[in-house]
């Protein structure tokens, strides 16, 4: 076998089969989001670098490998950013035509500075992009106390201001190139749920534990119909596993950070000797 094949079929095997898993089981991932959204673009990263050796050393002979290795691994990293690109287009498309039908039937609300849906289902939603606006329903309104409703705006000003759309289209356009490997599947199911403990994090730092978890509840009724795929609400299906994260996990003693910033390091480090390998050998 050739020995080339090696490392960058170990590192495939351990960002795109093995490692998402471990991920996934982590404590301290959902009590540190941002670290956790972190990880996973970084086993995204060593996968396609890994994929991009591995095409390499497959296609090329050794006397091609210095000259042509750029080439191939271009060509690799291209298509999920191609990927990205697509998935991002596409969203911008449908929150502009969802943009427009809120010109028609909204209203803006110049003191909370979001636009007012007459719909007795409660919902608050942002949608992202160059021009950000949230949305809150007559519904949400009525429901929420003038406390849950400024912690739901919080939260929606965290996806704005955090990009969080950038994130989803990523992990979209990735899962798109890589249908069915578990690193693909998992992001999928995990990055949307982290983007919201991300933006509930946020949201804390203005609101009580006991104020957001409550108002996360009387949201939880909210329907797709209503916010659509676009955007980011502050109520869904996660809404259970996110009332728990707040309410339980801020009175752990243990130290969700180091534990996270250890994990990120260790794969660094196995990143960075898997790299040296391959340059190694390739020598």
């Amino acid at each position: 076998m050739n020995p080339h094949l090696l490392p960058p079929l170990f590192l495939a095997a351990c960002t795109g089969l093995l490692c998402p898993g471990l991920l996934v089981r982590a404590r301290w991932a959902r009590r540190a989001p941002g670290l956790a959204l972190a990880a996973w673009g970084t086993l995204a990263v060593g996968f396609v670098f890994a994929l991009a050796l591995e095409g390499t050393h497959l296609v090329l002979s050794p006397d091609q490998m210095f000259s042509s290795t750029a080439a191939v691994a271009t060509v690799l990293f291209a298509l999920p950013v191609v990927a990205f690109c697509v998935e991002l287009l596409g969203a911008r498309r449908r929150r502009a035509r969802h943009a427009d039908t809120l010109r028609l039937v909204g209203r803006k609300d110049p003191g909370l500075g979001v636009t007012v849906l007459a719909h007795g289902e409660p919902a608050v939603y942002c949608l992202p992009g160059r021009a950000p606006q949230i949305v809150v329903t007559t519904g949400a309104m009525s429901l929420l106390t003038d406390e849950q409703l400024a912690a739901t705006l919080e939260h929606e000003r965290a996806h704005i201001g955090g990009r969080h759309h950038l994130v989803s289209a990523a992990a979209e356009g990735f899962s798109r190139i890589f249908p069915g490997l578990p690193l693909s599947r998992r992001a999928r199911a995990e990055v949307p749920l982290l983007l919201e403990m991300a933006a509930d994090r946020r949201a804390l730092r203005n609101s009580t534990h006991e104020v957001l978890a409550t108002a996360l509840y009387s949201m939880a009724s909210a329907r797709p119909e209503v916010a659509d795929r676009v955007a980011f609400g502050a109520g869904g299906t996660s809404v259970v596993l996110r009332i728990q994260h707040i309410l339980h996990d801020r009175d752990r003693a243990d130290r969700p950070v180091a534990r996270g910033l250890l994990t990120l390091g260790t794969a660094f480090g196995v990143l960075l000797s898997v790299v040296l390998t391959c340059c190694g050998v390739s020598c």
